[in-house]
């Protein structure tokens, strides 16, 4: 069955027809492994011409941070240890095998001797590939966390039904 949202050639060749091929992601962990297939099927689709966006929410918000280490970011002492606890891009988790801390040491050495893009590579090309970076309202009122806590590719911060408008035609998809 083909998708009706994804762009497909005319059989005449003139061109294409539908809406402009999109996936939408929906960050929503902030584990090592986890980010790494967000931005791994997003500079995928990226690299072939589609459209896309990713709704970082919750833990999610920590791989867009401008401290991509420990730091104590948030508005009151008990969001300010949150920010710490979750520790930005660079001290992230793995979902499995942690070995406290020793697991995404271990993913990037692995990744790098068989010639596979770490999770920091991944981001820099998806900044690179022009993705759409969006922060979560809610979440951020929740962990009191501003704007200015993100990476200046963050395009926006959106709520969930200004999100669903934006991946509307699309494909969404929730990690």
């Amino acid at each position: 069955m083909e998708n009706e949202n994804v762009t497909t050639p005319l059989s005449t060749g003139e061109g294409a027809v539908g809406e402009t091929k999109k996936l939408s992601l929906i960050s929503f962990s902030g584990e090592f492994d986890k980010l790494t297939a967000v931005f791994t099927l997003a500079t995928g689709a990226a690299a072939v011409g589609y459209e896309v966006n990713i709704f970082f929410t919750f833990w999610g918000l920590d791989a867009i941070k401008v401290k991509q280490g420990r730091s104590f970011v948030g508005g009151t002492w008990l969001t300010k240890i949150f920010g710490f606890m979750m520790g930005g891009l660079k001290a992230t988790p793995t979902s499995r095998f942690n070995f406290c801390g020793a697991g995404p040491k271990i993913f990037r050495k692995l990744m790098k001797k068989n010639n596979v893009a770490t999770l920091e590579e991944l981001v820099e090309a998806a900044k690179a590939l022009g993705i759409n970076f969006y922060a979560c309202e809610m979440a951020m009122h929740v962990l009191g966390l501003k704007k200015e806590d993100f990476i200046p590719e963050v395009k926006d911060v959106l709520g969930v039904a200004s999100f669903l408008k934006l991946s509307e035609g699309g494909r969404t998809m929730f990690i």
